[in-house]
């Protein structure tokens, strides 16, 4: 009966951040701007770092892999939104709705990685810097953006197919503005402690796991950085990574409370407002916060300009 169900179910309707038509309207010019900016952002820092051979080192790289992330992160999101914006009934297809959601997961859970590798990153520059360059070579530099998208894949895999394996017998309607495991576990009509278990342990794995990298990162880089005595450097350093701690802050913070608490069957407001902080507003925060205040970036960008 639930496979027929299951079957049987076409499509959902998304309710969106609001209903009334007046805020929509700004919400559409708010949102816009942010996916140009983000769009415009890392195609940006994507083109500086692969026309300057200045920028071809570890940290670039990573940064590179981290801007085309954010980029499909915020163009399987956004484009959706904004066309939900201006029609009377948003709908999406179960198929659509699951393919949102898989390749969300994996921008996500990728993104997650990479900003646990770029602490590491800056943390052998800082801590170990006479063994860089022999600790960060192109080969391992590879193998861990490698094994980021391997992850960020993985744990979509499962995630997604735990979601969609359960009847959704009752209402097509997701209180939420997009497909994601928790908003689609709401309506889901059989017993999800099973998915919402194995959401926790993926969530352990690629969330709390970089976390804990990061951390271990930034406290021996504040640890190294306060022994040193020239000021310039102390500042450069807190400077760089300070700005790395704050996209941390809003992607883990806001994904952590989202997907690491125990589920109930009603989304509030606020829920969805947090998550806008990682599924739009880091996209866009990432090329500005990282890259356009970096010098060498700064750099090769009027170089460009002077062509």
């Amino acid at each position: 009966m639930g496979k027929e169900n299951q079957a049987n179910l076409t499509e959902f309707i998304l309710l969106g951040l609001s209903s009334d038509h007046q805020t929509q309207i700004l919400l559409f010019v708010v949102f816009l701007i942010i996916y140009l900016l983000t769009v415009f952002g890392n195609l940006l820092i994507m083109l500086l770092i692969h026309i300057d051979s200045r920028l071809h080192m570890p940290m670039y790289f990573f940064l590179k892999n981290l801007s085309f992330t954010d980029l499909c992160f915020s163009t399987t999101i956004v484009p959706k939104m904004l066309l939900h914006f201006l029609v009377m009934k948003n709908t999406i297809s179960f198929a659509g709705c699951s393919i949102q959601m898989f390749f969300f997961l994996i921008m996500g859970c990728t993104e997650s990685s990479l900003l646990a590798v770029m602490s590491y990153d800056r943390y052998v520059a800082v801590c170990k810097p006479l063994h860089y360059s022999a600790i960060m070579t192109q080969r391992v530099c590879t193998l861990l953006a490698i094994g980021s998208w391997t992850s960020g894949i993985l744990v979509s895999l499962v995630d997604t197919t735990f979601t969609l394996c359960l009847p959704y017998q009752g209402s097509n309607i997701i209180n939420h503005y997009f497909c994601e495991p928790p908003a689609l576990l709401k309506l889901a009509s059989g017993e999800t402690y099973r998915a919402e278990m194995v959401i926790f342990a993926m969530g352990v794995v690629i969330l709390l796991g970089p976390v804990s990298l990061i951390l271990f990162s930034y406290w021996n880089i504040i640890f190294t950085v306060i022994q040193i005595r020239l000021g310039d450097g102390r500042l450069k350093v807190f400077s760089t990574c300070g700005s790395h701690f704050i996209v941390v802050i809003f992607f883990y913070g806001s994904t952590i409370f989202t997907y690491m608490q125990p589920n109930t069957k009603k989304m509030n407001k606020g829920s969805k407002v947090i998550s806008v902080f990682y599924s739009v507003i880091t996209s866009m925060m990432n090329p500005f916060i990282y890259s356009l205040r970096n010098k060498d970036v700064k750099e090769a960008f009027r170089k460009v300009l002077k062509r």
